[in-house]
């Protein structure tokens, strides 16, 4: 049986890379990258559908290995390091399987990254194994998808969607330290990156004294447009709690933009002044 078994891999796997590719898979075969924090995330998978079956706990048994996916195994790559569901992550490329159950998932990355559906999979390879508790969706999702949602410059989830299943997947990074030793560095050299600084501060909680510095600074900057600097130098001034001088400073931000007809930038310094004012 298991020679049978083998003897069927291996004519798939030659049929496959022998011949060129005349008629479409089955499954199709998706790449998508995700920027994430100051780096990369890639997921290399294909996507089987539905058609009319019974999934979980039927086509891909309950408390077996799934290759999470079809035909290849899926590959999940982290230019950075990561944390997934609080376990620390080193950069690099993996093995994603799963082990589907009907009140609790079994999620693997395994150091074997390559290798076709889940035949060969040694739980010896295993880099980390978590669990994860699978959520029913009201309406069935016919294509198995993985998508990236909730993305935010440190936190993201990755969703794995299929049948009327959801599974989210909880990630983090931790880039502020490299950031702002960046900042620092870039801060000693001629272009001084004062607009993504103060962003960042502002963004951050940082200290607003350094950031007002900054933001001065930053409307020196010759083909700096002055909505943009007034803006950013207004949201500082409200963070800092003074919010006369912020009022004041999103006015400017807003003749500014009118002038050079932009919507947009009276809207956002229209909001400082309305947010001053409370």
């Amino acid at each position: 049986m298991k020679l049978s078994c083998f003897l069927a891999i291996a004519f798939i796997l030659f049929s496959v890379g022998g011949h060129a590719q005349i008629t479409p898979q089955p499954s199709s075969s998706q790449t998508i990258t995700q920027g994430f924090g100051l780096g990369t995330i890639t997921l290399t998978y294909s996507r089987p559908n539905v058609k009319g079956r019974q999934i979980f706990g039927y086509v891909e048994p309950y408390d077996k290995v799934w290759r999470t996916g079809a035909n290849s195994a899926t590959v999940i790559t982290f230019s950075d390091d990561v944390t997934i569901e609080g376990n620390k992550v080193a950069a690099g490329e993996y093995g994603l399987f799963t082990i589907p159950g009907e009140n609790l998932w079994t999620i693997i990355l395994s150091k074997k990254a390559k290798q076709w559906g889940a035949y060969s999979y040694n739980q010896g390879d295993d880099y980390l194994r978590f669990s994860v508790k699978p959520v029913k969706l009201p309406r069935p999702v016919e294509t198995f998808t993985l998508a990236f949602e909730n993305i935010y410059p440190t936190s993201g989830e990755l969703h794995l969607l299929w049948e009327k299943t959801l599974l989210a997947i909880h990630m983090t990074c931790d880039i502020d330290a490299k950031v702002m030793a960046r900042i620092d560095s870039a801060m000693k050299t001629d272009k001084k990156p004062y607009y993504d600084a103060v962003i960042y501060y502002w963004n951050n909680n940082k200290d607003m004294n350094q950031a007002l510095a900054w933001a001065n600074e930053m409307e020196k900057i010759p083909g700096m447009p002055p909505m943009v600097a007034k803006l950013w130098k207004a949201r500082v001034l409200l963070k800092k709690g003074d919010k006369s001088a912020a009022a004041a400073t999103a006015q400017e931000g807003v003749k500014a933009a009118t002038e050079a007809k932009s919507d947009e930038y009276v809207r956002l310094n229209t909001e400082v002044i309305a947010e001053a004012g409370k």
